[in-house]
């Protein structure tokens, strides 16, 4: 029997035809594909070696007691009604990944948001691209990425910036090769204080200090302007705040020679990448969470993504600023709402949007404005504010930020319910109640 499915790690998305037999699950790559043509890294073909692990949670637990479903399903919905009833739906907090399918996060966000009154509902995928999507919303006025992974073999420049994708999105990164090879003139820069992997295939290596990437191309944009590279007519008709834009780069980074410096490059490598972006018309910036996790990151792709305003390459084939995405469903995620600013289908809280979600899924008690950030949420945990939490497919006490804050936030929560595939995470140790998941491989 032949399957085809998709690889559930990171935001590539590959096609992997899944064939079940007499030995076992054999995982091969699906040729026709389009993320992946066939290409898979060590992750997806090793995906067969994760349907029969040890450690696999396989019945909920109850204070580290086995339960079954009705018990353990009964004592969730008892415990959230009588904090909801005794301290409000704000004392609730759902806390979800960018590993759940778009469904299951539809599920946890209209049962929030919609039934138990409260937007305290928060993902994972807040520390990973929310500072993309901040870029994206502040310059497009909507949460989406204007390229595609053709793009870069259409492209004659490609500028990797905050991006080991040799590691990070191998398969990305094999596609680029191949395109390298194919037609050496492509040219590619490599933007990242360390020399990575990445860097090592790249034509150029720009090895900026920590945290200047936004200084680099607020001085590209200044260099645009001053060797009149800027198309005025896409400009004009197209984009709104030029001058104002223009007039803050030029503050921050006026010359080539300034820029170099603050950046601490060298001036000569750096003209040249200024240079030849000028002149090249196909050009796709992909950037990752070197820029996603600083602490100017939404500037910061604010800023990537102007140069490509200015010079009107946006838009067209082999031709985008390409925010590559870290988790496999990160966007699936904030598509449905699952987030604590947006209330479904990307709509904010604004009046007419809460009516027409709550006559949607004829809700019974709609939350009306925003609720905790994931970092908020375990702030208001550690305070006492949210007394109960829901936390789904992710490992908060390790992967979050001050892990052992949130370490001893999770352990003062008066019902903690953490669902996964496996029950001796850092998390799930920390579980009054443990419900085991569905995991790739088991889903329809």
């Amino acid at each position: 029997m032949q399957v085809c499915t998709t690889c559930p790690y990171c935001g590539v998305g590959c096609g992997v035809i899944a064939t079940h037999d007499a030995k076992g699950t054999h995982i091969t790559g699906d040729v026709t594909h389009p993320a992946n043509l066939g290409r898979l890294c060590v992750k997806g073909s090793s995906l067969a070696d994760t349907l029969d692990k040890p450690n696999r949670l396989l019945q909920p637990q109850i204070n580290g007691k086995a339960a079954d479903w009705a018990t353990a399903t009964a004592t969730v919905a008892a415990g959230f009604k009588r904090i909801r009833q005794q301290y409000g739906p704000e004392a609730i907090g759902f806390y979800l990944s960018g590993q759940l399918m778009t469904e299951d996060y539809y599920a946890a966000n209209k049962l929030m948001k919609g039934f138990l009154g409260s937007s305290n509902v928060d993902t994972n995928s807040r520390l990973c691209m929310s500072a993309a999507v901040a870029a994206h919303k502040r310059v497009f006025g909507e949460d989406l990425v204007p390229g595609c992974y053709e793009d870069l073999e259409q492209a004659d420049m490609i500028v990797l910036v905050g991006s080991n994708m040799a590691y990070t999105h191998p398969v990305i990164f094999q596609r680029i090769l191949a395109a390298k090879q194919a037609r050496p003139e492509l040219y590619i820069v490599a933007i990242d204080p360390r020399r990575t992997a990445t860097c090592e295939m790249a034509d150029l290596h720009l090895a900026l200090a920590p945290g200047s990437d936004g200084l680099l191309f607020s001085g590209l944009l200044s260099y645009l302007a001053e060797t009149d590279s800027l198309d005025n007519d896409f400009i004009g008709q197209h984009t709104e705040g030029f001058q104002a834009t223009l007039a803050s780069a030029q503050a921050q980074a006026p010359t080539t020679a300034a820029t170099a410096q603050l950046c601490d490059v060298d001036e000569a490598d750096l003209r040249g990448f200024f240079e030849r972006f000028a002149a090249t018309a196909k050009v796709v910036t992909a950037f990752c969470q070197g820029i996603n996790q600083s602490g100017t990151g939404a500037d910061d792709g604010n800023t990537i993504i102007n140069c490509h305003l200015a010079s009107g390459k946006i838009g067209k084939p082999g031709s985008t600023p390409f925010s590559i995405t870290g988790q496999p469903n990160a966007m699936g995620g904030r598509e449905v709402g699952g987030m604590a600013n947006t209330l479904a289908a990307h709509m904010d809280f604004e009046e007419d949007n809460v009516a027409r979600v709550a006559e949607f899924w004829q809700a019974t008690d709609m939350a009306s404005a925003p609720g905790l950030k994931a970092v908020e949420m375990m702030e208001a945990v550690h305070g006492g504010k949210i007394k109960a939490l829901c936390i789904m497919a992710t490992n908060p006490a390790v992967s979050m930020p001050d892990a052992n804050f949130v370490r001893e936030a999770l352990q003062r929560c008066e019902l903690l319910v953490v669902s996964d595939c496996v029950g001796n995470t850092d998390t799930a140790k920390l579980a009054d109640v443990l419900l085991p998941a569905a995991t790739w491989g088991e889903r329809t």
